[in-house]
């Protein structure tokens, strides 16, 4: 078992996060002390923690993320997965689209200079 100080390093996810996933249901600590109320986490934990720094890393918010873990099967992740996916392809598009603008904007302002 693992304090949450110890966890928070193991997983390198902040111990207010293991507060925050644990108060909203995604990541329960294995056991909390009934008298100083120390929260405990064990290595079953540590995949799923590992899994969640993971998502979050990869854009996922607090919703999406249950729903993986709420879906044992996993199907959830590759779907989300595949969402997420399609949206980067999306932004790198709308972004080139700005970046293509800001450069003839440039380029119509040195036409304009000579």
């Amino acid at each position: 078992m693992y304090k949450i100080s110890e966890f928070s390093q193991l997983t390198g996810l902040s111990k207010e996060t293991l507060r925050y996933y644990a108060e909203v249901g995604l990541l329960e600590p294995a056991y909390i002390h009934p008298d100083n109320h120390y929260r405990y986490y064990d290595d079953g934990s540590y995949f799923l923690a590992l899994m969640l720094g993971k998502l979050r890393a990869l854009g996922f918010t607090i919703q999406e993320m249950k729903k993986v873990m709420d879906d044992e099967s996993f199907l959830q992740l590759e779907q989300l997965l595949l969402e997420k996916r399609s949206k980067i392809h999306r932004e790198i598009h709308d972004l080139q689209s700005r970046l293509a603008d800001i450069d003839a904007f440039l380029e119509s302002g040195r036409e304009e200079d000579e």
